[in-house]
């Protein structure tokens, strides 16, 4: 074997630039398109609703807070009196709602937002629960380990087999997503 040996064969290479040697075939379409931006296949719906809006007293570049129905904010990133950008979304947005606000220029701001359901729950020990209803089966898991009983609070949710997750917000106010199985 040669010290300076080409990487293909020199007939090879000169029917490939001669056009003797057909392209390798594209692969059959399957019927899925994985590509959104290019094809226009719509995206799934991130936010309840998305607006702009002036606060030139707010700091930050970002900030993410809790609109609770009784009118209070709760902080979750962020500095400052953030009431300007939750008047902005509750525009569009019911309260309880989680938001997400970035600055776009010196005075304006883009806020999204998603609403919650929100409710008060008994200490379960820990910050997230998770309880699975399947027939009569319970399993309830708090801060990823499995614990005994169940939550009749979270149980009431299920409208038979589901998942039911919930976050502390603050002190017994939890944030619930049930999943129907």
């Amino acid at each position: 074997m040669g010290l300076f040996r080409r990487s293909k064969p020199l007939h090879q290479r000169l029917a490939e630039e001669g056009g003797l040697v057909e392209p390798p075939a594209r692969a059959v379409f399957t019927g899925v398109i994985g590509e959104t931006g290019i094809h226009g296949i719509p995206r799934e719906r991130q936010y309840d609703a998305v607006v702009t809006t002036e606060a030139p007293d707010v700091e930050g570049a970002t900030a993410r807070f809790v609109g609770l129905e009784d009118g209070s904010l709760l902080l979750e990133e962020g500095d400052g009196d953030l009431t300007q950008l939750a008047d902005a979304i509750e525009q569009e947005v019911k309260r309880p709602y989680r938001a997400i606000a970035v600055r776009r220029g010196e005075q304006q701001w883009a806020v999204a937002a998603d609403g919650l359901q929100v409710m008060e729950l008994p200490e379960p020990g820990g910050d997230e629960v998770e309880l699975a209803v399947r027939g009569d089966e319970r399993t309830l898991v708090v801060d990823g380990n499995r614990a005994f009983g169940t939550l009749p609070e979270l149980e009431a949710l299920a409208t038979g087999d589901a998942v039911i997750r919930a976050a502390r917000l603050d002190g017994n106010l939890w944030e619930v997503r049930v999943d129907p199985l």
